[in-house]
């Protein structure tokens, strides 16, 4: 796609595999141009005008985007939400508040999907160890934060509890 729809070939001295690998490892793991030198064999110059020409074939793949949708007003489930972990990068002070029990880096972020499976809702940035019933508070709370009409639910696991809005698994003893 980055060849037929952005316009991006190979150099003569690159793959354009290579040179997407490059820019795609440089976005995941935050890598300045010398590292990325050092690291793939090139020198700066090089990095940073392939890194640059693959962003703008990447920025024409625009057009795969979706336009999104109103979700309809009669409509009972508004969606889904849950939370997940995205390893993150993070200055060495604030290490320990992110760091898993697995030794890894992460922060939780709460993602709210359509019933379409469309992101209608997310909030990124908490530490891993905080619960998620502390960031749906958070974003009940915020003022451009997720809003749930009256009448309506929203499916989640059982990290949240059942609430005005809210439809969590049963956990109880059926007796």
């Amino acid at each position: 796609m980055v060849r037929d729809i952005g316009g991006f070939y190979e150099t003569r001295n690159t793959c354009l595999e290579e040179i997407v690998a490059n820019f795609l490892y440089t976005l995941a793991h935050h890598k300045k141009n010398r590292m990325m030198g050092a690291h793939f064999y090139r020198i700066g110059e090089t990095i940073s005008r392939q890194f640059h020409a693959c962003l703008l074939a990447i920025l024409k793949l625009h057009v795969l985007l979706k336009k999104p949708t109103l979700i309809q007003e009669n409509a009972t489930m508004k969606g889904a939400l849950d939370g997940t972990m995205i390893l993150v990068n993070v200055p060495c002070e604030d290490r320990p508040k992110y760091r898993t029990r697995k030794g890894t880096l992460a922060m939780n972020v709460l993602g709210v999907c359509s019933p379409e499976m469309e992101f209608t809702y997310i909030l990124p940035g908490w530490e891993e160890s905080t619960h998620d019933g502390c960031i749906l508070r958070d974003a009940i709370s915020r003022s451009n934060g997720l809003k749930v009409p009256k009448g309506c639910y929203y499916l989640c696991d059982g990290g949240y509890t059942n609430g005005e809005g809210f439809l969590a698994p049963y956990r109880g003893h059926l007796l």
